[in-house]
């Protein structure tokens, strides 16, 4: 049997590659990632079958569960500790967020694709509120198309895959809402663990901790080998 070829560095990390890295880190911390999935699990559990005003308010009081499970998605990712300023962070980047998924789940995502990496910024770089803001936003249009598909298709495998363990769960128990509440408890932690792993692809496309640097128009190649290398000056000659 072949080997596999070696994955992509950060920087190159392909969509594909980033799910897969997601799944593995959920396996390597599978009891401490799996109470990742219970808010989506209550949510979900409280909102169905009821209005958007209803499901509204619903998202809104879920906001501290929502926002401790990211922070927590970094701790076990990055392995450093939640502060003060990440929390006001996700809470500030959160909030809108009800708002943007009664519309469509679409423009949710995006938001979260923009400005959400400043959460795990805020952990990893030591940042303040402000500061977080503006490294979540740079870390967010580094590759805006590589953060929003990873996000978008984290959502898709997980519905998917929700949606087929769902079914089986329900075909064996006649159980419907304990059956979608137990494939999102299993299967929800991987959006917050994706979205912290999301955080090392797009600093690798920025240079973690600095600035975004913009990039050399001679694509980092070496100079052309001067035709006519310097020499000293030819002496004068009288005329």
């Amino acid at each position: 049997m072949a080997e596999l070829p070696p994955p992509l560095p950060p920087a190159e990390r392909t969509v594909g590659q980033l799910i897969a890295e997601t799944i593995r880190a959920y396996g390597n911390a599978f009891w401490r990632s799996l109470p990742l999935g219970l808010p989506l699990a209550l949510v979900d559990h409280f909102s169905i079958h009821r209005t958007a005003e209803a499901q509204l308010l619903v998202y809104w009081a879920a906001t501290p569960l929502f926002v401790g499970a990211f922070l927590w998605a970094c701790h076990v990712v990055h392995e450093r500790r939640p502060t003060l300023a990440a929390a006001i962070v996700a809470t500030i980047i959160y909030l809108p967020f009800p708002v943007l998924r009664a519309t469509y789940l679409l423009p949710g995502i995006a938001w979260f694709a923009l400005i959400g990496l400043a959460v795990p910024a805020a952990m990893i770089e030591h940042l303040d509120v402000r500061s977080a803001l503006v490294r979540g936003r740079r870390l967010g249009v580094a590759d805006y198309a590589h953060a929003l598909g990873s996000l978008a298709a984290l959502v898709i495998v997980v519905g998917v895959a929700a949606e087929v363990l769902s079914v089986l769960l329900h075909s064996q128990d006649g159980a419907q809402r304990l059956a979608l509440f137990t494939s999102d408890v299993v299967l929800g932690p991987l959006l917050f663990l994706g979205g912290a792993l999301l955080y090392v692809d797009q600093a690798a496309r920025v240079g973690s901790g600095r600035p975004l640097r913009r990039r050399r128009r001679d694509a980092d190649l070496h100079p052309a080998l001067d035709a006519e290398p310097a020499r000293r000056p030819d002496p004068q000659v009288e005329p």
